[in-house]
């Protein structure tokens, strides 16, 4: 049995990854600033201490994994972008990608796998592109194509034995938290936001894709270098928050929010959320992998389906 090591295992694609990976066969070991607080049970999962900030990492159990998942960061959209919001953003990222390449380096010779993660936010917008941006394009000049830049490159010391893939993540859906909890928030009350014109391009990947594509990643050993993760069709902002509240039913009334009153909510943010993205995922569907969920409908169907509740364990 293989074990895997997953930084940033508790968030919102690392608790979807650890499932998804336990259920397959594999021992996952989870590092997190908190241990302790995090021993909610999953198939064969243990906890390991992590902080890169204080350069703290739990060398006995690095010495175990076969192979390591790196997905910690800060998240981009959680707070308002100030210029301290920002540092942290770039940091958590940088640092923390250079720490855990380092302590793999010297401690887990045994670890020959390391994929780490960087975001679509390394194109920019779709204004000067040429069509759907693929992997060899450059970064753009604004702060996510620099942070990107800089996340991508704080790996690129890793052992030469060492397999190394980055996948550049689109916007991951999941009914559990994220961007499309914040979709469908407002449509509760028979409202359904316009952000902007709404032609704005979004590239997406269900977080179930995302997971298994991860899992992909570790099982193909031809699999190498940078894979956009994102699904085959994107789809408008419109034609997205359309979709969801055909699923929904019920009276939707569309309230347009201009840019200056993002502005005022989001500072800094509202580029992202204004921004046409769109992303080619054709270089990892050539690799074999196959989507779950390759356009939105089946997507949102997905996420607005009740799943039957869990039965508690005596």
């Amino acid at each position: 049995m293989k074990t895997i090591g997953i930084t940033g295992g508790t968030g919102l694609i690392g608790t979807h990854l650890s499932k998804l990976l336990s259920g397959s066969g594999y021992k996952v070991i989870v590092f997190t600033r908190n241990p302790d607080k995090r021993r909610k049970y999953i198939k064969n999962t243990e906890y390991a201490k992590w902080d890169p900030r204080k350069g703290v990492i739990d060398i006995n159990s690095l010495k175990k994994i076969d192979v390591l998942v790196h997905l910690a960061g800060e998240g981009i959209a959680d707070k308002r972008w100030t210029e301290q919001r920002k540092t942290e953003i770039v940091d958590s990222r940088v640092i923390g990608t250079q720490f855990i390449t380092q302590q793999l380096n010297e401690h887990a010779p045994q670890c020959k796998v390391f994929i780490g993660t960087s975001a679509i936010g390394f194109y920019g917008h779709d204004e000067n592109a040429m069509g759907p941006f693929k992997e060899d394009d450059k970064a753009s000049k604004d702060f996510l194509g620099h942070t990107c830049q800089k996340w991508e490159a704080a790996s690129e010391d890793i052992n030469e034995n060492v397999r190394r893939v980055i996948l550049r993540v689109g916007i991951a859906l999941s009914d559990k938290g994220g961007a499309f909890k914040e979709y469908v928030k407002p449509m509760k009350f028979g409202v359904m936001p316009l952000l902007g014109s709404g032609e704005q391009m979004v590239s997406w990947i269900h977080v179930r894709d995302l997971a298994r594509m991860i899992r992909f990643a570790v099982e193909r050993f031809e699999v190498t270098g940078i894979y956009n993760a994102v699904a085959p069709k994107p789809v408008s902002y419109s034609m997205l928050i359309h979709t969801i509240a055909s699923k929904k039913k019920g009276i939707k009334i569309v309230v347009p929010i201009p840019r200056f009153i993002l502005k005022i909510m989001v500072g800094g943010l509202v580029a992202e959320l204004l921004k046409s993205c769109t992303v080619n995922s054709d270089k990892i569907i050539a690799k074999g992998f196959k989507f779950d969920f390759p356009d939105i409908e089946s997507a949102v169907t997905e996420l607005l389906t009740k799943k039957p509740k869990a039965k508690k364990k005596n």
